[in-house]
């Protein structure tokens, strides 16, 4: 049973901090948030929050209060998996709309294909904007060696579809009829395709973490094919309004 509470304490903040070195391994004085801050976050209102396993701290998310009335999830890590994710995103929901925000905002790789489909399929959040090498060079275990490219999700937490999820109704998206495959992965390399149609699909490889360490330049080569392709067809004005097959973005041209 996953317990998701509330964190105010130095001591709290310490072991939030430790389990996040423990995920990402960040090289010495380079973590993505300090005690300091989580602690000056928390006491200023905003949400700082971990997920407990029997007493074991095995998740954490830190957010702040955003321009336009969002609230803007920084970071979120869990050393688990059964769900902890999701239950540390639906109390972080719970606890916006109980202070009165419609919407909670984040970024994300999106090479990271279990995250794609978590955000998009599962919670029911839209892509915004894609941000190319948004946070500059990182140098911790997981993005190493590779940009930082984001997209920035938004999850509008009163929508029809983001309500019927969080009940527990059926999130796995069929691909759309005359959909055209704008990008591919072809035996774990992406290979582009037309773009006619007006509903693209735009494919993520099957682990970019692992081909990040053992081979670097596919991983490379789908870094930049997914921000051609994506990042273009976003900035045409495109909109991405699903992850089918847990496999490709659904594009929608506008």
């Amino acid at each position: 049973m996953i317990a998701v509470r509330e964190l105010h304490e130095i001591a709290e903040f310490e072991r939030l901090l430790a389990l996040y070195e423990e995920i990402w391994h960040f090289e010495p004085g380079d973590p993505p948030i300090t005690i300091e801050l989580m602690r000056a976050l928390s006491h200023a209102g905003n949400y700082v929050a971990g997920a407990y396993e029997e007493g074991r701290l095995v998740g954490g998310s830190v957010a702040f209060f955003a321009a336009g009335g969002a609230l803007h999830s920084h970071i979120t890590g869990t050393t688990l998996g059964h769900g902890v994710g999701l239950d540390l995103k639906l109390h972080q929901r719970r606890w916006a709309l109980e202070r009165g925000v419609r919407r909670i905002t984040w970024t994300y790789d999106p090479l990271v294909r279990r995250n794609a489909h978590f955000n998009l399929a599962k919670l029911g959040a839209r892509p915004l904007e894609y941000l190319p090498c948004f946070y500059g060079v990182m140098t911790d275990a997981i993005n190493d060696g590779d940009e930082s490219d984001r997209l920035l999700a938004s999850w509008e937490l009163d929508a029809s579809h983001v309500e019927a999820l969080v009940r527990g109704e059926h999130h796995d998206v069929p691909r759309p009829a005359g959909a055209q495959v704008a990008l591919a992965d072809a035996d774990g390399r992406p290979v582009t395709g037309p773009r006619t149609a007006a509903t693209l699909l735009v494919a993520v490889p099957a682990d970019i973490e692992a081909l990040r360490r053992t081979d670097p330049g596919t991983a490379k080569a789908w870094r930049h094919a997914v921000r051609d392709v994506l990042g273009g067809l976003m900035a045409d004005g495109a909109r991405v309004t699903g992850f089918c097959e847990k496999s490709f973005y659904v594009v929608e041209r506008m």
